[in-house]
């Protein structure tokens, strides 16, 4: 599967087991994060297209942004490609 950034082009590899987060670092991506567990909401990012499962029962974010395809890639996995919009991403040095 991959996961492709929206403003960016950027691409990576995703095998539906590793977080979002750490595929787009093993990727040579940089999302913003903090506490890496669903909580702190600094990840918080733009679902455009397909679709995630989270590795949590209760993540950070509220039935109505999830309808709005908000989702924490920190705790999220990818059951699909997906199309996520992050502004702040950054390559990695």
């Amino acid at each position: 599967m991959r996961a492709t950034l929206a403003s960016q082009g950027w691409s990576f590899a995703t095998d539906g087991a590793t977080t979002l987060l750490k595929a787009a670092e093993q990727g040579g991506i940089r999302l913003p994060s903090s506490c890496r567990n669903g909580t702190c909401r600094t990840c918080l990012c733009k679902l455009d297209s397909g679709s995630v499962r989270y590795l949590i029962e209760w993540p950070g974010v509220s039935r109505e942004e999830k309808q709005e395809g908000w989702i924490l890639p920190c705790v999220a996995v990818a059951e699909t490609d997906v199309v996520l919009t992050v502004p702040a991403a950054r390559p990695l040095p």
